[in-house]
C-alpha cells in the first residue's frame, strides 16, 4: 500500500469498506485516491456485482473475503473495525447491524469512529426504506426517468432510461465530502460522527436545479421549449416534436452544430457578455449580425420593457426571429471546418464548445492521456487498464494520485498488520466541543459563477461555514444564468459586489483574502496568477488560506485543453455523454439539463476543501485542492469508464428507445397507463413464483421474457404490481415525476434542514427575499448524529450585504460612501431581485 512518506491528504486514515456495486465503494475510492488505507470486505464468493468497473473502484484497496454470517467471520471483521478511522456501508437500513456490524454501539466504545452509512432509502422513510433499492429503482422514484429535460418531454418520451448511476454517483461525492469533514472536525473535537446519506436524497440534491419551482416567473426566462411544452398542454396537443424540429426550438448559442468532418460541435455560450460576441466575431458573422439589426443592449438588469431591442447579445434565451436568424448563418458556417479545427479556435478565444465524441474516443484520447483525466493500471485480471484518474485532488500531491495501487486480495492477517502498523493520532475528546457543525468557525471567500463553484461554497454553509460571495461591480453573465441559478447556489451566503481589477475593489479583495480560511474560485491558471491567488502570492497575502480550483477540462497534469473554458454540457458532449443519450453522432442530446455533472463537481470541490482542511489540522501543511468537470465525468461514467485489451464492445444501453438492460431490467406499461420499472436479476427468477401471475417467468426461455411480462403488466394497475413485486422482494417502482415528489413533501419553510422527514423533502418559502413564492429542496441529504446541519437562509439579492461587510473589514461609513460613489464596488445590479 501507499509509502508513509507519501504527501497525499489522507496519509494514515484508515477505512474499512463493506460497500457493494457502486457507492460504497466509490467513496472508499475517493478516500483511497487521497491517500487514505482501505480494507475492503467482500463475501466469500467474490463482489455481488461482478463488473470490470471493480478495478476501478477497488484501486488502492486491500481486499479480504469474509463471511459475515459465521462466527469467525463476523469476528474477523469486527478486528477490522476496531483499527478502522472510518466504515463505509451502502445496505438496506439495519442491515449490517443485524449481521452483527452495529455503528451506534461501535461509537459509544469509540466516540472518535466516523461512520457511514448510504443505503438507498433513507432510514426514517418508513414508506421505502426496506425496498431493494438499486440503483434503477432510486432513479425512477426520484423522478430522473421522468424528468430527463424539456427534450425528452416534447418529444413524448417519457420515462426515458439512462445508464448513468446519477444517484450513486452524487451520493458517493457527497458522502466522501461529508466523511472527510467529519474527519477534519474530529481533530478540532476529538469527536467522530455516525453519517447516513441515501442514495434518493443525493440524486435529488443532484437535480435541485430542474425542481425549484417559482411562481410568476418573467416571461422573458421562459425558452422556446417550455412556452411550446405549456402550448401544447393548453391546447391539449400530444408531445410528438420530431428530434429535427425539436432543434429548431434551441437557442443557436446553446446546441450542436454539423462539422465538415461528419461531427456534430456544441457550442455553449448563450449567457455571458463576451463569449456570444466572441462566437460571432470567430464565425465571421458579428458584423453581418450587428448590421441585420442584432442588439448589445447596455443594462440587461433594466426591465426588458426598457430595452432598445427585443433581445441583446449575451442574454439566453433569445426571440424565436433572432434564434432562427443566427442559427441559421450558424449552420452554414460551421460546414467549412472540421470539428478538431472549431475546437482549437473556439478554445484559444476563449468560447465555450466542443466536439461530440464518443466515450471509446475520450477514454483513448491523447489530451485526456496526457492530463491524468484517464490513467493506466495494471490490474491483477484484466492486466494493463485504462481507468478515469483521480476525481478530486491537491496541486502538491496530484503526482502521486496519479499512480494508484492495483487491488489486491490478501487474507485476513496481512489486512489486520497493515492497519495495526497506522497508528490513530486524534486529539482526546472534548466533553462540550466549541464546534457546533463540522465547519463552525470557517470563513469561505466564493469567488466562483454559473453552478460548480458556488454550490460548493453553499454546500459548505449547511455546516455552519460563513460564506462571501464576491462578483462583478458590473456582471458579465446575464439575470438568466446569476439570479435563477443563484436562487439555489446563493443559499445561505453575504453577497459584495466589487470590480477587483480596480483600485478599490482589489483593495477590498485582498483584505477578504487576509479575513478567510477558504477561497473558492473557477478561473484559468494565468487568470488566478494574475489576481495574486496562485500559491506563492496567497502565501503572502494569507500563510493559512486554502485555495481550491474547479474548472471544465484540468487535470493534475497541464494540457492543451487545461485553460478552455466551458460547462457541464460541454463535457457531456466531449466524454459521450450527449452521443450516448442520444444514440448517434447526428443527434446528440443533453442529459438531464443542469443535473448532470454540474453539481457533482461542486460536491467535489467540497471534498478537496474537506481533504486540505484534514491535512492542515493534522499535519499543518497548506494545501491547494482541485476537481473538475471532466474529472467527474469519470466517476458518472464509472459503470463502462475503462478499457484493456479483450474489452467488450460499448454497448451499454444508448439512444431514445432503450428502455433498459433487458427484460428483466426495464419499464413496462400497466393497465392503469402508468409505467414501472422492474429491477430484477437472473439470481432473481425464483421469487416470481410467488408473485401471482407472473409464476411461469422462470420457465421460459430469455427471449420469450419480455413478451410475457408486457402482455402481464397490462392486466393489472401499477400500484397492484409494485405489491405484488414488493411482497417477493422484487425490486421495482412507480416511475414518479418532481412534480408528484414536490407537491406529496412539501411543507413551509421553517428553519430546519429536512433531515427528519425521510428521502424527499422540499420547503415554501413566501416571503423569499426576491418577492416571488419559491420552493425549492431542503439541504438535507447528508444526516449526521453529532455534527449540526443548518437550514440555510434564503439568497438574498446580489450586493445586499457589501456595507456589511467592508464595515465588518473594518472600513469607515465615509470610506464605504467613497467607494460606492466610484462605482468600483455596488449594492446592486437591478432595482428588481428578479429582472422583468
Amino acid at each position: 500500500m501507499r509509502s508513509s512518506f507519501s504527501n497525499l491528504p489522507l496519509r494514515g486514515v484508515k477505512v474499512v469498506d463493506f460497500g457493494q456495486y457502486i457507492a460504497g465503494p466509490a467513496v472508499a475510492m475517493l478516500l483511497g485516491d487521497l491517500g487514505a488505507t482501505v480494507v475492503h470486505i467482500d463475501p466469500p464468493d467474490g463482489p455481488m456485482w461482478d463488473s470490470p468497473a471493480n478495478a476501478t473502484l477497488m484501486r488502492n484497496k486491500l481486499i479480504v473475503n469474509l463471511d459475515l454470517k459465521s462466527e469467525e467471520g463476523l469476528a474477523q471483521a469486527r478486528a477490522l473495525c476496531a483499527e478502522a478511522d472510518i466504515i463505509v456501508e451502502n445496505f438496506r437500513p439495519g442491515k449490517l447491524a443485524v449481521l452483527g456490524i452495529d455503528f451506534a454501539a461501535m461509537r459509544e466504545e469509540r466516540p472518535e469512529l466516523i461512520t457511514l452509512s448510504i443505503p438507498g432509502f433513507a432510514s426514517n422513510d418508513l414508506e421505502r426504506r426496506e425496498q431493494r433499492a438499486f440503483e434503477s429503482v432510486v432513479a425512477a422514484s426520484s423522478g430522473v426517468f421522468t424528468d430527463m429535460g424539456l427534450n425528452r418531454v416534447l418529444m413524448g418520451l417519457n420515462p426515458s432510461f439512462s445508464p448513468l448511476p446519477l444517484a450513486s454517483a452524487y451520493a458517493s461525492q457527497i458522502a466522501a465530502s461529508a466523511t472527510v469533514l467529519a474527519l477534519q472536525s474530529r481533530q478540532v473535537t476529538g469527536l467522530g460522527d455516525q453519517i447516513e446519506v441515501p442514495l434518493a436524497a443525493a440524486v435529488m440534491e443532484g437535480l435541485c436545479y430542474n425542481s425549484i419551482k417559482v411562481s410568476d416567473m418573467p416571461e422573458r426566462y421562459l425558452t422556446q421549449r417550455e412556452v411550446e411544452i405549456e402550448r401544447r398542454r393548453v391546447e391539449g396537443l400530444p408531445m410528438n416534436v420530431s428530434y429535427e424540429e425539436l432543434q429548431e426550438l434551441l437557442d443557436p448559442f446553446f446546441r450542436s452544430y454539423m462539422c465538415k468532418d461528419g461531427r456534430m460541435f456544441y457550442v455553449v455560450c448563450p449567457s455571458h457578455k463576451n463569449h456570444a460576441r466572441r462566437c460571432l466575431e470567430v464565425l465571421g458573422l458579428y458584423d453581418e449580425m450587428i448590421e441585420a439589426g442584432l442588439q448589445e443592449e447596455e443594462d440587461t438588469y433594466k426591465p426588458q420593457s426598457e430595452w432598445v431591442s427585443d433581445t441583446s447579445l449575451g442574454v439566453y434565451p433569445m426571440p424565436k426571429f433572432w434564434a432562427d436568424k443566427i442559427a441559421a448563418r450558424m449552420k452554414e458556417v460551421f460546414l467549412t471546418r472540421t470539428s478538431h479545427e472549431w475546437k482549437r479556435m473556439f478554445g484559444r478565444a476563449g468560447i465555450p464548445g466542443a466536439p461530440q465524441r464518443w466515450l471509446q474516443e475520450w477514454i483513448n484520447d491523447e489530451y485526456a492521456e496526457t492530463s491524468g483525466l484517464m490513467i493506466d493500471v495494471t490490474d491483477p485480471e484484466y492486466g494493463e487498464m485504462t481507468q478515469p484518474g483521480p476525481v478530486v485532488w491537491m496541486e502538491e500531491s496530484g503526482e502521486e494520485a496519479l499512480n494508484p495501487e492495483p487491488r489486491r486480495l490478501v487474507d485476513f492477517d496481512e489486512a489486520l498488520a497493515v492497519l495495526r502498523k497506522l497508528p490513530t493520532d486524534i486529539p482526546a475528546p472534548k466533553e462540550k466541543p466549541e464546534q457546533e457543525g463540522w465547519l463552525s468557525g470557517v470563513r469561505v471567500l466564493d469567488m466562483c459563477n454559473v453552478i460548480a463553484g458556488p454550490h460548493a461554497a453553499s454546500y459548505l454553509a449547511r455546516f455552519g461555514a460563513e460564506v462571501i460571495k464576491l462578483d462583478p461591480a458590473t456582471p458579465l453573465y446575464d439575470s438568466w444564468n446569476t439570479v435563477i441559478y443563484g436562487l439555489s447556489q446563493g443559499r445561505g451566503k453575504k453577497s459584495i459586489l466589487a470590480d477587483v481589477k480596480s483600485e478599490h475593489g482589489r483593495k477590498v479583495l485582498e483584505d477578504l483574502v487576509k479575513s478567510v480560511d477558504v477561497i473558492f474560485w473557477n478561473a484559468p491558471d494565468n487568470q488566478i496568477k494574475r489576481m495574486g491567488l496562485d500559491a506563492d502570492s496567497l502565501r503572502k497575502l494569507n500563510p493559512e488560506a486554502i485555495f481550491c480550483k474547479l474548472d471544465c477540462f484540468s487535470g493534475v497534469r497541464r494540457g492543451t485543453r487545461t485553460d478552455y473554458i466551458g460547462y457541464d454540457d460541454l463535457v457531456q458532449a466531449a466524454t459521450g455523454i450527449m452521443l450516448r443519450f442520444g444514440g448517434a453522432m447526428d443527434r446528440p442530446e443533453e442529459h438531464a439539463h443542469v443535473g448532470t455533472i454540474d453539481v457533482m463537481c461542486g460536491f467535489g470541490g467540497a471534498l478537496a476543501v474537506a481533504a486540505a482542511l484534514y491535512q492542515k489540522h493534522r499535519f499543518g501543511r497548506i494545501g491547494r485542492g482541485r476537481t473538475s468537470l471532466s474529472a467527474n465525468s469519470g466517476l458518472l461514467q464509472v459503470p463502462f469508464a475503462y478499457d484493456f485489451r479483450g474489452r467488450g464492445l460499448f454497448d451499454e444501453p444508448s439512444g431514445p428507445e432503450a428502455n433498459g438492460y433487458g427484460p428483466l431490467h426495464r419499464f413496462y406499461s400497466t393497465a392503469s397507463g402508468v409505467y414501472i420499472l422492474l429491477c430484477a436479476y437472473e439470481t432473481d427468477l425464483p421469487r416470481f413464483r410467488e408473485v401471482e401471475d407472473l409464476s411461469d417467468l422462470p420457465d421460459l426461455p430469455e427471449e420469450d421474457r419480455a413478451t410475457y411480462l408486457a402482455g402481464a403488466f397490462q392486466t393489472q394497475p401499477a400500484t397492484e404490481w409494485i405489491a405484488r413485486l414488493r411482497a417477493a422482494d422484487i425490486g421495482c417502482a412507480i416511475c414518479n415525476n418532481i412534480d408528484a415528489l414536490r407537491s406529496e413533501n412539501l411543507r413551509e419553510a421553517d428553519g430546519t434542514p429536512g433531515i427528519d422527514r425521510g428521502s424527499y423533502s422540499f420547503s415554501q418559502d413566501s416571503n423569499h427575499p426576491s418577492g416571488h413564492e419559491v420552493i425549492q429542496l431542503d439541504p438535507y441529504a447528508v444526516r449526521p448524529t453529532r455534527g449540526k446541519v443548518f437550514a440555510l437562509s434564503p439568497t438574498e439579492k446580489f450586493g445586499t450585504s457589501t456595507r456589511a461587510i467592508l464595515h465588518d473589514l473594518g472600513y469607515s461609513d465615509a470610506a464605504v460612501a467613497r467607494m460606492l460613489e466610484t462605482g468600483q464596488l455596488s449594492e446592486s445590479w437591478s432595482a428588481e431581485y428578479l429582472p422583468s
